[in-house]
């Protein structure tokens, strides 16, 4: 069971977890329906489809894999692909009818990758907006505040409206980039969770939705906390506690994990709390400080 107000989107489909690039490497469409399936029952309101390489040398098999979805899931989909070729067959490939009439979601359009957006003018779609970066004097660089998050994600949402793109705040979805603590010495995540505040305190963008990978926080750290709980998905619950009640509202996940907001006297999220607030060695030896007994 989810926690009330959390949408999630199941991340599975996507060959960077080894079981399912397994599944793509061998074309099991069987196995992936299952996948789909299993994502679907643990209570997931969309599903990414994420074919990696597979869909820039072999589109046909990224259309076939989303057929293959549609046939047994009645969930709308978040097309994952940066080529713009590969999402546009993939779009007239989709059938609005089979996930209840409800659109498609574009994953994802940058400031860097703006012909993303043209796939709204193939047919009407939700959208994830990355927010984590901007363009400035002709290359991408990454942002390091909440206000230049928000700035963004803002800039953005107005150009898609100015540009007749159909889209709703309500189709919208601000990606905030929830990057890896072990490896957040810049305050990255800090700055993830102003720019969460920022957003949702914007009325130009009330109504849309703030989300990010939460599976990429717990990376390359152990999995038992120094309390011996388990640290990687106690990490999780942490970053949900502190998001949520900010503004933060949907997760690309994992759905059959048992999110939860945690008590504040629980061990992780008490360290997570003082962890973001520090920068360089501090944090890092803070981090060691999560899974190391005294």
């Amino acid at each position: 069971m989810s926690i009330p107000g959390l949408t999630i989107i199941g991340e599975r489909i996507n060959p960077g977890f080894r079981s399912t690039k397994s599944l793509f490497d061998n074309e099991d469409i069987k196995g992936i329906q299952d996948l789909a399936l299993r994502q679907a029952k643990a209570g997931a309101s969309y599903l990414n489809v994420n074919a990696g390489d597979k869909a820039i040398s072999d589109p046909r098999f990224m259309v076939e894999v989303v057929r293959a979805i549609q046939a047994v899931v009645s969930l709308p989909l978040s097309l994952d692909c940066p080529d713009f070729a590969v999402q546009a067959e993939v779009l007239k490939a989709y059938d609005q009818d089979k996930a209840g009439g409800r659109k498609p979601l574009i994953n994802s359009i940058s400031e860097s990758r703006w012909e993303l957006a043209e796939l709204l003018k193939i047919r009407p779609c939700k959208a994830i907006l990355m927010s984590s970066e901007q363009l400035r004097d002709g290359r991408m660089v990454p942002n390091r505040t909440g206000a230049e998050v928000h700035e963004v994600a803002r800039r953005m949402v107005e150009r898609l409206k100015a540009g007749g793109y159909g889209v709703k705040n309500d189709d919208l979805f601000v990606d905030v980039a929830i990057v890896t603590l072990a490896a957040d010495t810049e305050g990255l995540i800090k700055m993830a969770l102003e720019g969460i505040r920022l957003v949702r305190e914007d009325p130009a963008l009330a109504g849309i939705h703030i989300m990010g990978g939460l599976s990429n926080l717990p990376q390359h750290l152990p999995d038992k906390a120094a309390d011996g709980s388990d640290l990687k998905f106690q990490l999780e619950c942490a970053f949900l506690t502190v998001a949520m009640p900010i503004g933060f509202d949907t997760v690309l996940g994992t759905p059959w994990r048992d999110y939860a907001l945690l008590p504040e006297d629980n061990f992780v999220l008490r360290e997570f709390r003082r962890i973001i607030e520090l920068r360089e060695s501090d944090a890092l030896m803070a981090i060691v400080d999560l899974y190391q007994q005294e």
